[in-house]
């Protein structure tokens, strides 16, 4: 162990200086306590027996994780928990980021119950400059903005980490005309990124919104890459909807949630932010119109916030089933990718204030996630050269095309799903890749053969698939399905050679809260609503009737960004 997470590190110090306050003869009271967190599955559950005033044993009590790689490491770190007594520089297991941090979170929890003075009298009516509902990567952005321009700020997660979604994040962030496209070669603007997002939308999408991210993206880029955040988005490359490369992810192609989330968790925390897990939102306060403050729930108790101005940045509601049906009816028996906080809680939070809506049925599926899992296979693996096969192994639907219409053309074939099929030359292009190695996610053959036949599939058709489709790469050209070029940079022909299975499930809510350029929440009559703002999922109007990959990153960031300069001005800060 010796990269030191951030989240665990921040944690512990917290619960250190909490401690050292108090007193040695106070410090923990003997017995079992518990601690309770979502992990990457469902919920984990954790007891923490103190003895003697210390740790003495601790032990997973209920987990859903994967049994190669995410129980094993939720054990390791219990194991060192226990010989240390406290999670000081424990850190995240490799290929299981989600599932280390949500075990660290779980012993925090216990350790605070473990305490005599209890976690919840440390929340009372307090005021703040901004309150930030959410701490997903919006919120998260929005409070290293606020907090580094010299608001105090308050931000509210009703779940035990940070990071919501973002964490899910495989892709990475669509910017156009940036300095890395440059170093690279890539010729970009951004009037072809707007018109491919207002494309892939089918043209439903508010145009200014779209406008507004597309000219404020590569500006973002540089501030998340500035030494304020530190993110590493030097690799650009392919993904669906796109005509030029324009994702940026970390070097090698890794995931841009579990990168990105703790470098801006800890940006608001150096910079001031008062970031409070487990504490939900359950109303939004109004003075005459005007959002003027929270009211929170935290553990056994109840308490005020009262703000100059509130930003909600709550999420989705893709995981809220009865929710997505009310929507969409044919989605109700669909698994979903999101993370168990997505469950729309802001929207019956803004009715008092006549708040708007948008687009509420534009529900977006994933194409590419392994059945009974909800685990995703990111876009980038077929936009660095992979091809979908069905069960007779004949590709059937150019695989960078718009999520919806590679989602509809899967569930039209035998067993609805499909196999994502590449080689090694592929899994070294993208470091994202080595996580689903190691959650055993994927079908390993010496040939094609041998692949085909691990499948269950015609070896024969297999074969002449893959050198059809190689015979393409060479061309330039994809006669059969019409693939960008762009994307057919590598032939499938460096064994081993790999498949996964993967179908369909709800990932992305397009609908949301009616939004303005400046991110202010508008009512029903167009207006904005005095001191309230939203960014990110909960919004609506900018992906349209289909999200491109790579622009949820780039929408929780850069309107995430414009909420807190909106919230600034109207202060007076």
């Amino acid at each position: 162990m010796k990269h030191t997470t951030i989240f665990a590190t921040i944690f512990a110090i917290a619960m250190l200086f909490c401690i050292s306050a108090c007193g040695k003869e106070d410090i923990l009271s003997d017995g079992t306590y518990t601690g309770k967190t979502v992990g990457h599955n469902a919920e984990i559950t954790i007891e923490v027996t103190i003895k003697n005033g210390s740790v003495s044993n601790a032990q997973i009590i209920s987990q859903k994780e994967s049994p190669g790689v995410g129980l094993p490491a939720a054990e390791q770190i219990v194991r060192a928990f226990v010989e240390q007594g406290n999670t000081t520089g424990i850190d995240v297991v490799s290929g299981a980021t989600i599932t280390s941090r949500a075990v660290l979170s779980a012993l925090n929890k216990a350790l605070v119950a473990a305490h005599k003075k209890k976690n919840s009298s440390a929340y009372k009516d307090t005021e703040c400059d901004i309150v930030i509902i959410g701490a997903g990567g919006a919120g998260l952005v929005a409070a290293t903005e606020a907090t580094c321009r010299g608001a105090k700020v308050i931000v509210l997660e009703k779940m035990g980490i940070v990071g919501g979604n973002t964490n899910y994040s495989t892709g990475g962030i669509n910017a156009s005309y940036t300095k890395e496209q440059k170093r690279l070669g890539i010729v970009d603007s951004t009037d072809v990124f707007f018109d491919d997002i207002m494309a892939g939308g089918y043209y439903l999408n508010d145009p200014q919104l779209v406008r507004t991210l597309v000219d404020n993206s590569a500006a973002m880029v540089e501030w998340l890459q500035s030494d304020l955040i530190g993110a590493d988005l030097s690799d650009v490359g392919m993904f669906g909807g796109a005509t030029n490369k324009r994702i940026h992810r970390p070097k090698g192609g890794g995931a841009i949630g579990v990168h990105l989330v703790p470098r801006l968790h800890k940006a608001a925390l150096v910079h001031g932010a008062d970031i409070r897990l487990n504490n939900k939102a359950i109303d939004i306060l109004s003075d005459n119109g005007k959002a003027c403050g929270v009211r929170v729930a935290a553990a056994d108790t109840e308490y005020t916030i009262s703000a100059k101005a509130v930003i909600i940045a709550t999420g989705g509601f893709g995981a809220n089933i009865d929710m997505v049906s009310m929507y969409q009816p044919s989605l109700s028996n669909f698994g979903t990718t999101n993370h168990k906080g997505a469950t729309g809680d802001a929207f019956q939070m803004v009715e008092k204030f006549n708040a708007d809506i948008t687009q509420m049925t534009q529900i977006q599926i994933h194409p590419t996630v392994v059945p009974n899992t909800n685990i995703m296979i990111t876009e980038a693996v077929r936009g660095n050269g992979a091809i979908l096969v069905n069960r007779d192994g004949k590709r059937f639907i150019d695989e960078l095309g718009n999520r919806d219409i590679v989602s509809a053309a899967i569930l039209t074939q035998p067993g609805r799903t499909a196999f994502l099929v590449f080689d090694q030359g592929v899994r070294d292009s993208l470091n994202a890749i080595e996580d689903y190695v190691k959650q055993n996610l994927l079908t390993k053959g010496s040939s094609i053969t041998e692949l085909a036949g691990k499948l269950h599939i015609p070896a024969i058709t297999l074969e002449k698939t893959v050198a059809s489709y190689n015979e393409s790469v060479k061309k330039g050209v994809d006669e059969a399905f019409k693939r960008s070029p762009a994307s057919m940079e590598r032939p499938i022909n460096i064994a081993p050679y790999y498949a996964v299975e993967c179908g369909p499930a709800i990932h992305h809510t397009m609908g949301g809260l009616k939004i303005n350029t400046k991110a202010e929440v508008l009512n029903k009559n167009g207006k904005p609503i005095p001191a309230l703002y939203a960014a990110g999922e909960v919004t609506g109007g900018l992906h349209g009737g289909n999200r491109l990959g790579g622009n949820a990153v780039a929408d929780i960031c850069i309107f995430g960004k414009i909420a807190a300069d909106s919230a600034l001005a109207y202060i007076g800060k």
